[in-house]
């Protein structure tokens, strides 16, 4: 093999000719070296000779390797690929062209001058051949001294020169600089090997002392970058006219940089700002530290911009965002114009992925303002160029922000099924509690409707409770006014938004359905189906244990005849079909019987509760205020009384009941425990008017009387029998004694006009005293009961007011009362005996009571004091009355007058002291003053 195979010995001559033919040549390419060493070159050893060997593996077509050695006081640098050649050499020995090609990594440098930075003394030993440098060599041959060009004057390696290692093709050794700290130098090498590794893509592994990094890659763009200690790196890498690169975290999602430098494609010191790494082969300065500007630059920035959405969009989609350069000042030059540059092709070219058809650019995407997971999908229809990444803000490449409470306002009038709606809040309800929406973001969230309507915001809204048919029954009701949240979308997120949970008592409460029950008559018969709301408030009313509120009567309920108000219905199966007077079942009557299929269905309970009668229904008041509870004759009864009632507690319906049904009914109202009570209550409706409408036998209660009343023999007669006890007898108002009420008297007076009554005279005086005790306006009785129990004319009668009348007017004359008496002919417009004209025919003898002995000692036998005053004694006392004298025992016309008789004296003197009961007494102990007398 030729000891000079690359013509060294032409090159060197070549240079030292131009260095005599141009002295000031020596020193430019002395002064160059020396810049290149201590300046653009200086620390850039590894990455210069990794980039040879990456050059050296793409030249063979081969993955490279490299290896970094110490041998015998040298470092070396072994690598594999294409061994060095002639124009390598000539390369090497100039310091301003290179000879390497356009695929090459360094073609716009002179990098091998990093070894200078190590070692005056490089060789290049490869299988075809080597190469070395020297300084000293080049000083003799110059005849120069001090400083010299060491690269510019090759010559071959000695004969003994050591082979390549086995399994290489090039190696650099570099006899080291005195005071070259080794171990600090190689640790420098390893900290630059992953860079090196992923910017030279031609390179698989790097060996240093032992320990090998391995570039893999690993598919879909992804290269691992493996350590000796057996840890790894993950890039996801980009490769096209240049190579971008994101590092990517345990998981493999990329882990953007922020800090970076110009890659050309070895480190440069042109800071970038970006998320990637970029990795081109730029034009650089000859120092190789920076870019070189012009429009070859500026053009290669710009395609290396469009080459970046590339690598976006090698990302999973939800990753995507994390590429965005963010906001900040440029670091560099370069860093503003790809910055610049990258943005502008976000905006123009697709890369964010919509929710739904292909990726989309910037200028044509929509995307949400805050991150909330799962919303975008939900949205994807409504929203137009609606991207399914969000939270991040993306105007800088000219996506327009769509904000939370916008995006909800778009939902507005969307027609969507509950389900969707629930999805949607289970979506929202996170976001909520992480604050990242608020209350106001949400305010005008719809909400679907029981209904079928869907209304914005969730004022008003009521989040139902209950058994699943009560939400089935509820879910087809349409109440205006009432925002009953569909039950498949009800939701906590609802409930925060402040809509209401409510049970079915509130819902009963609610004013929107007391109008819909109250108009529910109106709007079936109007052509509307009124099956669901009647079957929605049933269900609340069993839900709260059959108590139904007051407005639940007007509930329409289907019957027999069409629609009707559930208070005026009667059950299939109740007894009242059979009580109440079959007039009250036809078209238009008062009641109608409820549909029996649609009864089959329902509890009893639950209809009676909504107002359909199994039984008699009863009203309770408790703070009456006005008679307006629909009773009959409810307005009579309340003026019958004293004072307003304290309570109502009455049975309604009673005037509905048939004529010869009665005792039916009767019986029925006794059967019931809350209808006896309404029946017994003291002073209540249903006792006052049973009394004086019911019928027995053709005739109201008070018309009879019980058999055991024998004192009201004449007056009224026992009440037939109907098989009624007498408890319901009593009740219903059969009498025991004469009436208490003023509603009596007519009906008192004219039983006792009646002639063809026989009434005993106590009687008529008990029921004189009776009629007394009223002072109202009624017609005066053609006839009335004398005290000879006669019935008589009322012109003849007179009112006996005063007791000694009686010794002068005829029994079938007298009108007697057992106390009243002047009430009572005020009340049948009687003249009264007191005013009647009789007097005295001669006067008698002025006597003391003092005086008269008898008299002392039958007072005293009573213990009765003697009154002042006396009495004028008669032998006989005759009256003259009515033209007809009449002989009486006593008399007083202002003065008293007495016979002198034990009667005439007796009568008078218990008249003067107010002892008109004791009378008799009187007489007989002034017949017999003895003690035997007063005790017989």
């Amino acid at each position: 093999m030729s000891t000079d195979p690359f013509g060294t010995e032409r090159l060197r001559a070549a240079v030292l000719r131009a260095w005599a033919d141009s002295p000031t040549r020596f020193t430019e390419d002395t002064n160059t070296e020396n810049d290149l060493r201590v300046g653009g070159y200086r620390d850039r050893l590894f990455v210069e000779l990794a980039q040879n060997a990456a050059d050296a593996a793409l030249a063979a077509g081969e993955r490279g390797r490299l290896r970094v050695s110490v041998v015998d006081g040298e470092l070396r640098f072994a690598n594999t690929g294409a061994p060095l050649d002639a124009r390598g050499v000539e390369s090497l020995a100039s310091l301003r062209a290179s000879g390497k090609g356009e695929e090459t990594v360094g073609r716009f440098g002179v990098g091998f001058a990093a070894v200078l930075t190590v070692s005056a003394e490089p060789r290049i030993v490869s299988a075809t051949g080597g190469v070395a440098f020297s300084a000293e060599r080049t000083r003799t041959a110059a005849d120069r001294a001090g400083d010299v060009p060491v690269l510019r004057l090759p010559w071959p390696v000695s004969d003994d020169e050591p082979p390549v290692p086995e399994g290489f093709a090039t190696e650099v050794r570099l006899p080291l600089r005195e005071g070259v700290d080794v171990p600090a130098l190689l640790a420098d090498l390893k900290n630059d090997i992953g860079d090196l590794l992923l910017t030279l893509s031609w390179l698989e592994s790097i060996e240093v002392e032992g320990g090998a990094w391995r570039r893999t890659d690993l598919g879909d763009g992804v290269v691992e970058l493996s350590s000796p200690d057996g840890s790894a790196d993950h890039w996801q890498v980009h490769r096209g006219d240049v190579v971008w690169a994101v590092p990517l975290d345990a998981s493999g999602s990329p882990k953007p940089l922020g800090d970076d430098v110009l890659h050309a494609p070895t480190p440069t010191d042109d800071e970038l700002s970006l998320p990637a790494r970029l990795i081109a082969t730029l034009p650089i300065e000859p120092s190789r530290r920076r870019a070189l500007p012009g429009p070859e630059l500026t053009a290669a920035l710009k395609n290396a911009a469009r080459e970046y959405v590339a690598l976006v969009c090698s990302l999973p989609a939800k990753e995507r965002l994390t590429l965005v350069p963010g906001a900040s000042f440029p670091r560099s030059t370069v860093d503003g114009t790809l910055r610049e540059a990258i943005l502008e092709n976000l905006a123009d070219l697709p890369w964010l992925p919509a929710q739904e058809g292909d990726d989309l650019p910037g200028r044509r995407a929509r995307v949400l303002s805050v991150d909330v997971p799962g919303l975008a999908p939900l949205l994807a229809d409504l929203v137009p160029g609606l991207v399914s990444l969000s939270g991040v803000d993306l105007r800088a490449v000219g996506a327009q922000s769509l904000e939370p409470a916008e995006a909800i306002e778009l939902l507005t009038g969307a027609q969507r099924e509950p389900s969707w709606w629930h999805s949607l809040y289970d979506v929202l309800l996170p976001a909520l509690e992480a604050h990242d929406l608020t209350k106001d973001d949400l305010g005008a969230l719809p909400v679907p409707m029981s209904d079928g309507r869907t209304l914005p915001g969730v004022r008003d809204a009521l989040l139902v409770g209950g058994s699943a048919e009560l939400l089935e029954l509820l879910s087809d009701v349409d109440i205006i006014g009432l925002r009953l949240v569909h039950p498949v979308a009800a939701h906590p997120l609802l409930e925060r938004l402040g809509a209401k949970h409510a049970e079915a008592s509130d819902l009963l409460e609610a004013d929107a359905l007391s109008a819909a029950v109250e108009r529910s008559v109106e709007d079936v018969r109007s052509g509307l189906d009124g099956m669901a709301l009647a079957g929605a408030v049933l269900r609340l009313i069993a839900e709260v244990g059959d108590e139904a509120p007051e407005w639940a009567g007007a509930l329409a309920l289907p019957s027999e005849d069409g629609w009707r108000r559930a208070d005026e219905l009667v059950l299939p199966t109740s007894p009242l079909g059979d009580i109440f007077d079959p007039e009250v079942f036809e078209e238009d009557g008062a009641l109608s019987v409820l549909d029996e299929e649609f009864a089959e269905d329902w509890p009893v309970a639950t209809l009676v509760a909504v107002g359909v009668l199994d039984s008699f229904a009863v009203i309770t008041d408790d703070e009456p205020l006005e008679p307006e509870h629909g009773l009959p004759d409810e307005h009579d009864w309340w003026d019958s009384r004293e004072r307003p009632p304290s309570r109502v507690l009455a049975v309604r319906d009673l005037d509905l009941v048939g004529d010869d049904a009665w005792p039916e009914a009767l019986r029925l109202l006794a059967a019931r425990p809350e209808t006896w009570r309404a029946l017994t209550e003291p002073g209540g409706h249903t006792g006052w008017w049973l009394a004086r409408y019911a019928l027995l036998d053709g005739h109201v209660p008070l018309d009879w009387r019980m058999p055991e009343a024998a004192t009201l023999t004449g007056l009224y007669d026992v009440v037939p029998d109907s098989g009624l006890s007498k408890e319901i007898l009593l009740a219903a108002g059969v009498r025991t004694e004469l009436g208490s009420d003023a509603e009596d008297v007519e009906d008192l007076l004219d039983r006792l006009g009646d002639p063809e009554r026989k009434v005993s005279p106590g009687l008529a005086s008990r029921a004189h005293a009776a009629l007394a005790e009223y002072t109202v306006d009624v017609p005066a009785p053609e006839r009335v009961r004398a005290a000879d129990g006669s019935a008589v004319d009322a012109r003849d009668a007179v009112v006996l007011d005063v007791p000694w009348f009686a010794a002068v007017l005829t029994s079938e004359r007298m009108v007697v009362s057992a106390s009243g008496a002047v009430a009572l002919a005020e009340l049948l417009d009687l003249p009264v005996a007191s005013g009647l004209d009789a007097k005295v025919t001669e006067d008698g003898e002025y006597v003391p009571w003092t005086e008269l002995s008898a008299l002392r000692l039958a007072a005293d036998q009573l213990g009765v004091e003697l009154p002042d005053g006396g009495v004028l004694l008669h032998e006989s006392l005759t009256v003259t009355f009515e033209d007809s004298e009449h002989d009486v025992a006593w008399w007083s016309d202002g003065r008293l007058h007495a016979a002198d008789t034990p009667e005439g004296l007796g009568r008078a003197f218990a008249w003067a002291t107010d002892r008109w009961a004791d009378r008799h007494i009187l007489t007989a102990l002034l017949e017999d003053p003895s003690p035997s007398a007063l005790l017989n």
